[in-house]
């Protein structure tokens, strides 16, 4: 299956998984619809499940995953180290941590790019730009 990108579809789509569906809102006016004027709007999916999250990602067509990594009952660090497993393409991933010390699972995790809870609006952003803008 061809996925078309985000240039052809005018649009980034971030999958943004969290158990808890305040986590996703946060996350989703944190970014807002447009991050940066360089870059696409953003259009997100929420997922509240481990099983679904993985469902969607082998569907492909995302730019970008965001994944708490305080979920339960499966966190997004197990996921994101599935993911980078098993997918042949998979978009940057970005965890959200319990608290920063934890910055070294998320790595462990191969994830791209870690933001420790409580969600800080520009943090998340700069961390989202620097995943989605093409490398100068």
């Amino acid at each position: 299956m061809v996925v078309p990108s985000a240039e052809t579809r005018g649009v980034l789509r971030v999958l943004v998984y969290s158990d808890n569906p305040r986590t996703r809102e946060q996350v989703r006016l944190a970014l807002g619809r447009r991050i940066h004027p360089e870059l696409p709007e953003l259009d997100y999916v929420e997922v509240a499940t481990g099983p679904m999250v993985v469902r969607q990602m082998d569907a492909g067509g995302f730019d970008l995953a965001i994944l708490d990594g305080e979920a339960t009952p499966v966190g997004g660090m197990g996921i994101a180290k599935q993911l980078k497993d098993e997918l042949d393409v998979c978009p940057p991933i970005l965890v959200l941590t319990g608290r920063p010390d934890d910055a070294w699972l998320a790595r462990w995790s191969r994830a791209e790019a870690a933001v420790p809870h409580p969600i800080d609006p520009i943090r998340l952003g700069d961390a989202v730009v620097s995943l989605l803008r093409p490398a100068a």
